[in-house]
């Protein structure tokens, strides 16, 4: 049984874009906190998803490997005021788009479902953003995320020492990881999930 049965409203990517367009305009942000930071960082973050918009092309053979996959509905549970969201979830439209239709992209907000986040935990916590893949009658196919495996190394590193460097030092890192790699990562990774889970 499909751990998002009870989600019986969800967001489309352009109306996830559309909410931030909305928040940052208010001077507002998603999830109970709305402290200055990450109300900051929901402006950024819909820049930064703009730029990925305008940026960021499925390569043609890999468009059409995606469409031959068996249509799946990629859950992605996320918040408006996240950094990698911003980096990860424009690929992950963009892959969606290329697939033709085989693949559905729902998005959910972290805090108004807590229940389903605390099922997909990395090391503990609810990192975001988490993609969820199912078949259309909700099994389970395979989860990515919070980021590509490369840039979780640069925060799991941190994490081990954190005295050596501020978050803010290894945040600017991790960006910089993201503009470098431009969004290659991420679709390598979900493009080799769903070829090992062809049946």
């Amino acid at each position: 049984m499909s751990n998002f049965s009870d989600v019986h409203s969800y967001y489309s990517y352009q109306e996830f874009m559309q909410l931030m367009e909305q928040l940052t305009a208010a001077g507002k942000t998603t999830g109970p906190v709305q402290s200055e930071s990450l109300i900051y960082f929901t402006g950024l973050n819909l820049q930064r998803s703009q730029r990925w918009n305008k940026t960021f092309a499925v390569p043609a053979n890999v468009a059409v490997e995606v469409s031959e996959a068996h249509p799946q509905i990629w859950w992605v549970i996320t918040e408006a005021w996240c950094g990698d969201s911003a980096q990860n979830l424009p690929v992950i439209n963009k892959i969606a788009e290329a697939s033709g239709g085989v693949i559905e992209l729902r998005i959910v907000l972290r805090d108004e479902h807590t229940e389903i986040i605390d099922k997909y935990l990395t090391n503990g916590g609810r990192s975001i953003p988490k993609l969820v893949s199912e078949t259309t009658d909700g099994n389970e196919l395979f989860t990515w995320g919070p980021r590509p495996v490369e840039a979780q190394q640069i925060m799991t590193e941190w994490k081990a020492n954190q005295a050596a460097r501020s978050h803010d030092e290894v945040e600017k890192d991790l960006h910089l990881w993201y503009a470098k790699d431009k969004g290659k990562s991420v679709l390598n990774e979900l493009v080799e999930k769903m070829k090992s889970n062809r049946k």
